[in-house]
């Protein structure tokens, strides 16, 4: 099955992602590729769809952000892209005040979670904000740290605005926060392609085929059962879990039950919600500095002792 590949465009208002967005769908046209796109806006009126051209499929997602009050919205426009467009890639911008561990929360619905392929995040920076950040409220400020912590590619624009000393503490900042991210300094979001395929390149070893490599950024990880386990041997696993896993979520059938859970985790507290069908037993992670080797053979252990038993 070809997966559609998945970029997250994060970024406080005002900070060129819809540049960037731009950017990148005039580079995807020469490369002949079928491209969607998501945007998010928290108020009633699409302000930047103009910026797609009308052979893009485009969803827009108004009147709240992703991460919460229309999480629904999003499953249903995003299953309804991957069903007609088939799409070989898409771009999902997000509002300003989004937060990239809940962008992925909401994106990977473990219905169709197995069809994507998260390429990475990438957060958009104004650097002259950055510099007087201290003049926001602390939620504000501690926002624009985390969208910088999570993300795979950082580009700090307005640098033609910015000293030499300014731009190399930006650097300096940016790099102590998120070591493992490439920063680019830059105006009006001018990346060229091939940067975004070295992260995808770097994304794609890291959170699929060297599962035994350490990660400080988000990844995630897929896992299917091939049938029901044991619901005690279950929540001994969860409770063997790292901290650094911030979400979990999916459909788990326990023992002799004829229909699986609903099976939701966050901050550490689970939910079991029962389901009425059968649905995909899928079971989606987000987490941080993960070994994901060794989450996949836990549960594959639950698997197999399950038959044993």
């Amino acid at each position: 099955m070809n997966k559609s590949e998945v970029y997250i465009l994060s970024g406080f208002l005002g900070s060129g992602k819809t540049t960037f967005l731009k950017r990148l769908l005039e580079e995807e046209h020469k490369l002949g590729r079928k491209v969607a796109v998501m945007m998010n806006e928290l108020g009633e009126v699409s302000i930047d769809s103009n910026a797609v051209d009308e052979d893009v499929a485009l969803k827009e997602l108004l009147g709240g952000c992703i991460c919460c009050s229309i999480q629904d919205k999003l499953e249903a426009q995003l299953q309804g892209l991957l069903k007609i467009e088939k799409p070989d890639v898409i771009y999902i911008e997000t509002t300003g005040a989004a937060h990239p561990v809940e962008v992925l929360d909401a994106i990977l619905s473990p219905l169709f979670a197995d069809a994507l392929n998260i390429k990475g995040i990438v957060t958009t920076v104004d650097g002259l904000r950055w510099l007087n950040r201290k003049s926001l409220s602390p939620q504000l400020q501690q926002l624009i740290l985390e969208q910088v912590r999570h993300a795979d590619l950082i580009i700090v624009n307005k640098m033609s605005e910015l000293s030499d000393s300014e731009q190399a503490k930006i650097t300096f900042e940016i790099q102590a926060i998120n070591p493992k991210a490439r920063c680019l300094l830059t105006d009006f979001s001018k990346v060229a392609m091939n940067q975004l395929k070295e992260l995808s390149v770097s994304f794609t070893e890291k959170t699929k085929t060297h599962f035994t490599q350490n990660n400080l950024n988000l990844s995630t990880f897929v896992y299917q059962f091939q049938g029901p386990v044991s619901h005690i041997r279950y929540e001994e696993f969860l409770k063997a879990l790292p901290d650094t896993i911030y979400r979990i979520k999916g459909y788990v059938k326990f023992d002799s039950q004829s229909y699986p859970y609903l099976f939701q985790f966050s901050y550490g507290m689970p939910l079991y919600m029962r389901e009425q069908m059968n649905l995909p037993l899928n079971l989606v992670f987000i987490g941080e500095n993960m070994d994901w080797l060794q989450i996949k053979l836990g549960l594959e252990k639950l698997e197999n002792e399950y038959k044993d038993e």
